[in-house]
């Protein structure tokens, strides 16, 4: 059942028109990625779906609600994280945590956020004094301490490393089995394919892919079979094949482009031959390919 439906939702600063239409839906329960290059309008998307700037026009459902006239009450469900996090430099972290639980009837144990966010032995120190690291993970605790029933989070991990940002992957994780449903804003692929149900792709403010991470790399084209170049193979008789769309010999590889099924039908044709396949390598098109393929002509502009 969709928790948030968005529909032909618009929004210009001035003369430019950022957003163009954007229609989006998400169930309960699940987490759907925003991806897009910089100056797509992610970030304005998701502020205007979540009540913190004026949308121009369209309609945006929340449970029921809508952001522009029931500001109040959707805050009671909904946890957002910024792309920056500002706090008073003395302000110390134990102390934001207790000052944005007594905003809640039911707020989660600072001390459970402190150690989910490595943020146990910083709970005294002052936010200007915390790393630019410590302090995205702080907020990232700020936007769940009220145990929302969505969440909305713009750029998580910037600026985390990998052991940390893999931290915060598996405790979203355990918070989408609670049913917290999540709207996502990110840079990082990786993070898309390992935490999103679904991704949308947004480009000058439309979006031009939709779908799960897997099929919108599908959907960038064919498998890549590739191994040590020999003598006795017939490149005329793979390129022969069916599913297979190229062959190339480059230094000392032959590489072979085809559909999903090529992979098995070139191996197939090699044994037939008696020819073993040495140093092979399979590539399935992944997340980046696609993103790229999709945005490669805006980003340069």
């Amino acid at each position: 059942m969709a928790l948030i439906t968005v529909s032909g939702l618009t929004k210009s600063y001035g003369t430019h028109q950022v957003l163009h239409g954007i229609d989006l839906t998400v169930d309960e329960g699940e987490i759907v990625g925003v991806l897009g290059p910089n100056g797509s309008g992610k970030t304005t998307a998701v502020e205007c779906i979540g009540g913190l700037r004026a949308r121009d026009g369209g309609t945006v459902d929340i449970a029921g609600m809508d952001p522009a006239t029931d500001p109040l009450a959707l805050r009671e469900m909904l946890g957002m994280q910024l792309q920056q996090c500002r706090l008073p430099n003395r302000m110390r972290v134990g102390e934001a945590l207790d000052l944005y639980s007594a905003f809640y009837a039911n707020p989660r144990p600072a001390g459970e956020l402190l150690e989910s966010f490595g943020l146990a032995a910083h709970a005294r120190q002052p936010f200007g004094k915390l790393s630019g690291g410590q302090q995205q993970r702080l907020s990232i605790a700020l936007a769940l301490i009220g145990r929302p029933r969505i969440a909305f989070l713009d750029e998580l991990t910037t600026g985390l490393d990998p052991a940390a940002r893999r931290e915060i992957w598996e405790y979203l994780g355990l918070l989408r089995d609670e049913g917290v449903t999540m709207l996502l804003v990110t840079h990082f692929m990786e993070e898309a394919a390992f935490l999103c149900d679904r991704v949308v792709i947004l480009e000058d403010g439309r979006i031009v892919a939709s779908g799960t991470p897997a099929d919108i790399a599908a959907g960038t084209g064919g498998q890549e079979t590739s191994f040590a170049a020999d003598p006795a193979i017939d490149l005329d008789a793979l390129r022969r094949l069916p599913g297979v769309t190229s062959v190339s010999v480059d230094r000392g590889r032959v590489s072979v482009q085809g559909d999903a099924d090529s992979p098995q039908v070139v191996l197939a044709a090699l044994a037939g031959s008696g020819i073993v396949a040495r140093q092979l390598r399979v590539t399935t098109p992944s997340l980046d390919d696609a993103y790229l393929s999709l945005t490669q002509e805006g980003s340069l502009r």
